[in-house]
């Protein structure tokens, strides 16, 4: 009888199994055996050592995309967190229609990213863009949001956090639920100020909430590339080329499919170091 059940406990698993095997552990371990080859898809792999991490070392423009992507980090993760937080303390307050409220913000984050970022890139035109057509209305000038290298990764990081606030708000809500009425109504016996309850009571008790958004907004940071790859290709001078973004050229505009898979794993420890040293300075325990 024992026996029976563990076959059934087996054959209810397989399909993960096969899944696991096929679509991650097999490409990983395929990724893994590329960084120490050459191979352009068409001819044969080639055995060339450590040769793709002296050029990973030596690529310039590798490294100026990475530091594209974390002056988007810079922006979009202050940004998205002030905003997410902001408008779930006010979903989380008594008003009317708040199921209303939370649908409409959550609305951009189901609708598809290529959606989304074509209609800002229309948004963004310099000519026919519906913001710079409020600035002639407003008698302003026009800005070059996309055309300009200093301002196209900041307009990117707004779109971007327009696109996924919402998410953050459900969860920051959630973690403004779970905090005891008890501890605010404590404080109002106390005589304690609403930005005293807000730094004294909401901001340590959400701590870990905190952690959960600004690791997540992190690996998503990292992952940028519909974005610049639909709304500016990389430019303008490659001020918008992410990480991503290159590793994706390297890969399928050159067929350097090795030097891709070494920038892959690499950016991989740089994202792996990056959380760690978030959670480091940022996570504390709540006693």
């Amino acid at each position: 009888m024992r026996s029976v059940k563990s076959g059934a406990g087996y054959f209810m698993v397989l399909p993960y199994v096969v899944y696991f095997l096929t679509f991650v552990a097999y490409p990983l371990v395929f990724s893994f055996i590329l960084i120490f080859h050459r191979w352009n898809v068409a001819t044969p792999m080639e055995f060339i050592g450590f040769k793709n991490f002296v050029r990973l070392f030596n690529d310039e423009l590798f490294f100026k995309s990475l530091f594209n992507t974390l002056v988007f980090l810079s922006i979009h993760i202050p940004l998205q967190i002030f905003i997410a937080l902001f408008f779930a303390q006010l979903l989380n307050q008594k008003i009317k229609m708040k199921g209303f409220f939370r649908a409409l913000y959550f609305l951009p984050v189901v609708v598809s990213g290529v959606v989304v970022t074509i209609l800002w890139q229309q948004m963004y035109a310099y000519e026919t863009g519906l913001i710079n057509q409020v600035l002639v209305k407003a008698r302003l000038k026009r800005i070059p949001w996309l055309v300009s290298p200093e301002l196209a990764m900041p307009s990117i990081a707004v779109m971007a956090t327009w696109k996924n606030v919402g998410f953050y708000i459900v969860i920051f809500l959630a973690g403004l639920q779970n905090i005891p009425q008890e501890l605010y109504e404590a404080a109002e016996i106390d005589g304690a100020s609403g930005f005293q309850k807000f730094f004294k009571i909401t901001l340590p008790m959400l701590n870990p909430t905190v952690v959960l958004v600004v690791v997540l907004s992190t690996i998503g940071g990292f992952s940028l590339f519909i974005e610049p790859y639909i709304m500016t290709g990389g430019g303008p001078m490659d001020s918008t080329l992410s990480a991503m973004l290159y590793i994706y050229n390297q890969a399928f505009y050159f067929n350097h499919m090795g030097y891709a898979a070494t920038l892959g794993f690499f950016f991989a420890l740089i994202i792996l170091a990056v959380v760690v040293v978030q959670r480091k300075f940022i996570e504390r325990r709540i006693y």
